[in-house]
């Protein structure tokens, strides 16, 4: 009778002095255990549970599950129209697809939906300094590749690693499903307990955060972070454009011009279809989305044609008609652009001249100068402009540790990159490759997947490599937004000059991820391989005398350090090549 009378107060006593995450545990044990629980259902997260779940050591030892706030369902079945193409494509290198093909996911990509990067043309808005990779100039079409990247629609790569996913029994999709909390218990190295909107609850032996920019998986580590915002936003879309002339190739060029509002990139995704990342500021941005398609069509082909003075008055233009609520009609457009053209004393059979009837683009000759710019664009597909906002961010650790250990971040989660190399996903799909190689090795030694121990050589690995990349788009997208004159001047010059390096050129692709670790570890064994990249350097000493020539012409604006570096340059460079040459 006593405990009866009693009871309300002593559990209203308890429930008072528990602890929240205690308290949850005390009234429920109805969770599910698992080895590796992954939250996000992005490129990243599902390519990393293709990956552990195609691994032969791991099948049958590791219980993995994959959570994901949306509906997993209409990715496995999305589908679209030939010659229709989503907005949303990323440019996967070599080495990333050479991981996807490792793990299987590769064999279930529609790549008739991609196209490799074959040649990039790159240039300074304000000065037209240029650079170009090509894959044959580089020797990576006798690697092996068909080009020094690929680019395919992040649907199409989704929709391959789920359709992967589903012929894999150990790893438990879980969508429609959002993460609620995290908790664990007070002592140190206790499993994280995942807790969803639908009731379920997910212990796990490893929590791995691929769950983006805004990840709970993060903020549960208490793992902080350092980064900002560019004032910047990205404007995507689709385009159509003709198809190049039967002397000029397939479309597999990439373009990217630097104004000082930020960078314009030209991908091709077909033969009469290319992808469009044009970073800008945000009310310019704002104006453009609110044009008519087909004036937005016209700014795109003067934005890469027309000299920078006339860009941006015609972006000025744009502004304050929107700002007035009347934006500039096709008409009005094409008159400004016309007009440009002939101040600029723009030949209208130049390819640099955009005001070309439609009717005859296919029809005429090509101008000689038709591959130094893109295709004109003649309509965007519907529905396939938009935009979202640039920042920079990286955090201080991968790993949690005390509260937060056991908990592991990939991708987004840990990092975000300015878009203007194409690193964004090849730097997630990077840390899936290393993770579940430390994963698999610890499973190997009898270890626990969850240790700080085990995880350590992740983050050493990856941490490192992810911030050179990081830093140095970041460098390049501040040096490039000044219209300084001096500044501009510099980096043209510089510019100018590692174009003449063919041996450097090759060993930015090669860092960029344009040869496939595969075939890095076994540069040393492949004869083929090795005298592809000796003749590269070669030639790259060669080119030291015309480099060495542009740099005496400019010697009296460049400061004796850097003069000094070149020279350093080409002696290091002419060392090893003679070193090389006594080679077996």
């Amino acid at each position: 009778m006593l405990l009866y009378t009693n009871g309300p107060r002593l559990l209203s006593k308890f429930l008072r002095s528990t602890p929240p995450n205690r308290l949850v545990r005390c009234l429920s044990t109805n969770h599910e255990d698992y080895d590796v629980v992954i939250v996000g259902g992005g490129p990243a997260g599902l390519a990393l549970a293709c990956a552990l779940g195609s691994k032969s050591g791991l099948q049958n030892v590791l219980k993995i599950a994959l959570v994901e706030a949306g509906e997993l369902s209409r990715v496995h079945n999305w589908s679209s129209p030939n010659g229709s193409f989503s907005n949303r494509v990323v440019s996967l290198t070599n080495a990333s697809q050479a991981f996807l093909k490792d793990t299987g996911s590769w064999d279930y990509v529609e790549l008739e939906r991609t196209a490799p990067v074959e040649e990039m043309q790159v240039w300074d808005g304000i000065s037209d300094a240029r650079i170009t990779f090509s894959t044959s100039e580089l020797g990576l079409s006798s690697t092996g590749h068909t080009g020094m990247a690929r680019l395919i629609e992040t649907l199409n790569l989704q929709r391959g690693l789920l359709r992967h996913l589903h012929a894999m029994p150990t790893v438990q999709i879980i969508d429609k499903s959002r993460v609620q909390s995290i908790t664990s218990d007070e002592a140190p190295g206790s499993w994280p307990m995942v807790h969803l909107d639908t009731g379920r609850m997910l212990k796990a032996r490893l929590l791995i955060g691929a769950d983006g920019p805004n990840s709970p998986v993060r903020s549960f580590a208490n793992i902080l972070s350092y980064g900002w915002s560019y004032d910047t936003q990205a404007i995507v879309c689709t385009m159509d454009h003709p198809p190049k002339g039967p002397f000029l190739g397939p479309n597999t060029t990439a373009y990217q011009r630097f104004l000082p509002t930020g960078p314009i990139a030209f991908l091709p995704i077909s033969a009469t279809a290319s992808s469009l990342v044009w970073s800008t500021k945000p009310a310019l941005a704002t104006a453009l989305k609110a044009c008519e398609p087909s004036v937005l069509a016209r700014m795109i082909n003067a934005a890469f044609r027309l000299p920078d003075v006339s860009v941006g008055y015609i972006h000025n233009r744009i502004l304050e008609a929107h700002e007035a609520g009347k934006p500039l009609t096709e008409e009005e457009i094409n008159a400004e652009i016309l007009w440009r053209e002939q101040s600029h004393s723009i030949n209208q059979t130049s390819a640099y001249s955009s005001m070309v009837p439609e009717a005859s683009i296919e029809s005429r000759i090509p101008p000689s100068d038709v591959e130094l710019v893109p295709p004109i664009v003649t309509s965007i597909q519907p529905g396939t402009v938009a935009s979202f906002p640039l920042r920079y961010n990286h955090t201080e650790t991968y790993i949690g540790e005390g509260q937060g250990s056991r908990t592991v971040l990939v991708g987004d989660a840990a990092h975000t990159i300015h878009p203007l190399a194409g690193q964004g996903l090849n730097l997630g799909l990077g840390d899936v490759e290393c993770l579940s190689r430390c994963i698999t090795e610890a499973v190997m030694r009898g270890g626990d997947i969850g240790a700080y121990t085990c995880l350590l050589p992740y983050t050493q690995e990856r941490y490192l490599e992810n911030h050179k990349i990081m830093s140095a788009c970041d460098k390049l997208h501040k040096i490039y937004s000044t219209s300084f004159g001096p500044l501009v001047q510099l980096r043209s010059v510089g510019l100018e000059v590692l174009n003449e390096l063919d041996s450097i050129k090759a060993a930015i692709m090669m860092s960029a991820g344009s040869v496939s670790r595969n075939n890095n570890r076994l540069l040393s064994y492949n004869s083929d391989v090795r005298t592809t990249m000796f003749n590269v350097a070669a030639k790259g000493v060669e080119s030291m005398n015309t480099a060495a020539h542009v740099a005496r012409v400019v010697r009296d604006g460049l400061t004796g350090l850097a003069m000094d570096t070149l020279q350093n340059m080409a002696k290091a460079a002419t060392s090893y090549h003679q070193a090389r040459k006594d080679v077996p």
